[in-house]
């Protein structure tokens, strides 16, 4: 049988000692940021009832899961009349029951639900995990990549709203970047927009245009509004809106304008008033002359968004989005538990690593590799070393013993690989002397050592 040759599913990717350490200083960075805050850690599993994640991200969302197919022969409970009609998205139902989680915040509302009796509300978590997503592979877009989300439920206060810029503020920075934009918009004013132009009931339609403008410009931004049922007059409309621009100051006191006759669009701009507010509040006014941009046109295309919404973006980089979120009223209640009022941010880890790659972010070095690698002479002086080896991880020392005694060019090559700072040869005559010879692999210098000089060096 021909030999297979290894590949990688298209989306995926493997990671190096060395990018599982760069990778955990962001992990890292953003634990210690959420945890100051009041955030705790939680887990959910991998896959979740594909019940429990169809019918929250849309149509188009809906498409993205990567579903399951039940075990064994799946194909013999499947109805006759869907197998001859070959109708895939009305057999999914019979085929799968299970799909990889689309995001985080759905498995925490179920998690919420189920858990309901166990929590304190309000509840405050953090996850970092990885999600799948049957999108097309590209640059910053991967099917299998990480979400560092942070969420709150149980509060309608726009204080998280506020908290939340400042997290993003203060972990962007933190991770080294220096010019970013922090956008916000709040779906109540969209709902306002779409209620004076006069098709309230296209507002999703709507969100998922416009919410494509930086992808595919404002003539594609018409032409897909004109498809989705928006005449030409309301076009015209909504130009001026879409196009807005000025100070956020600025862009509300219009807004304030345009949806006058719009109750849910006044809300909505209170709502973001009160944001800023609260900013101001709490020392951050300069953020909201830098960092934090009012965009109308974002949207966020899931349908599970409420009020505020978020997106980051970097400046420094050619990249998409590297964080989004806002709030959902209700999301529980698609689970049972009503009138749970929740909001979140989070992190999109893998854009941030390309980010802080491309960028050379990354701080250097300072992973606790291997101090001391013990040369392996003899198999017989392993009475000796292998005691030595214990007392020096005792001894808080990270230590190893090359595993057979092959070759010095070999275990020095081995040390060179692994940068390993110091290499113990242990011979016969070190044995009987008790004087043990350390080489420093940098400068090649050796010295002569007790077991007590050894370990209080390298300590």
């Amino acid at each position: 049988m021909a030999s297979i040759k290894p590949s990688l599913a298209k989306g995926t990717r493997d990671f190096t000692p060395v990018e599982m350490e760069k990778r955990n200083h962001i992990y890292n960075t953003l634990k210690t940021i959420f945890k100051k805050y009041g955030y705790s850690e939680i887990q959910t599993p991998s896959f979740e009832n594909l019940s429990t994640l169809t019918g929250k991200y849309g149509d188009e969302g809906d498409k993205l899961i990567f579903k399951i197919l039940n075990s064994g022969d799946y194909l013999s409970k499947a109805p006759e009349k869907l197998l001859e009609e070959k109708n895939s998205v009305a057999l999914i139902s019979s085929i799968s029951e299970k799909a990889l989680r689309y995001d985080l915040t759905v498995p925490f509302a179920r998690y919420v639900v189920m858990h309901q009796n166990e929590i304190s509300l309000p509840f405050k978590r953090f996850q970092i995990q990885p999600v799948w997503r049957a999108d097309r592979p590209q640059r910053g877009r991967y099917r299998e990549f990480y979400q560092c989300d942070v969420d709150v439920v149980g509060s309608d206060s726009l204080l998280n709203e506020a908290e939340f810029i400042l997290i993003y503020h203060e972990a962007l920075t933190k991770l080294g970047l220096k010019d970013f934009n922090i956008k916000l918009n709040n779906r109540k004013i969209l709902s306002g927009i779409a209620e004076v132009v006069g098709k309230p009931e296209l507002i999703v339609d709507m969100t998922v245009a416009i919410d494509k403008l930086d992808k595919i410009g404002l003539d594609g931004v018409n032409k897909e509004l004109l498809e989705r049922g928006f005449t030409e007059a309301d076009l015209s409309a909504l130009q001026p809106i879409i196009e807005l621009r000025g100070t956020n100051l600025e862009k509300l006191a219009s807004l304030k304008q345009v949806l006058a006759g719009s109750t849910i669009g006044l809300k909505g701009i209170n709502e973001i008033e009160t944001v800023f507010e609260y900013l101001r509040k709490l020392g951050q006014a300069q953020l909201l002359e830098n960092e934090v941009e009012l965009d109308i046109t974002l949207a966020r295309g899931l349908n599970y968004y409420t009020g505020c919404i978020f997106e980051v973006k970097t400046n420094e980089v050619q990249m998409g989005s590297i964080g989004g979120g806002g709030r959902y009223d209700d999301l529980t209640g698609m689970f049972g538990l009503k009138d749970l009022t929740g909001v979140g941010v989070s992190f999109g880890a893998d854009r941030i690593f390309d980010v802080l790659e491309e960028l050379n972010l990354f701080p250097p070095s300072n992973a606790e590799r291997t101090k001391v690698l013990i040369v392996n002479f003899d198999t017989a002086l392993e009475e000796f070393t292998l005691p030595l080896l214990y007392q020096l991880r005792q001894a808080g020392i990270a230590a190893e013993l090359y595993p057979a005694a092959v070759k010095l060019k070999k275990q020095m090559s081995y040390a060179d690989s692994k940068q390993i700072p110091y290499v113990l040869l242990i011979g016969d005559e070190e044995v009987s002397s008790g004087q043990l010879s350390l080489k420093n692999m940098d400068s090649g210098e050796q010295e002569k050592l007790n077991v007590a000089a050894l370990i209080a060096k390298l300590s």
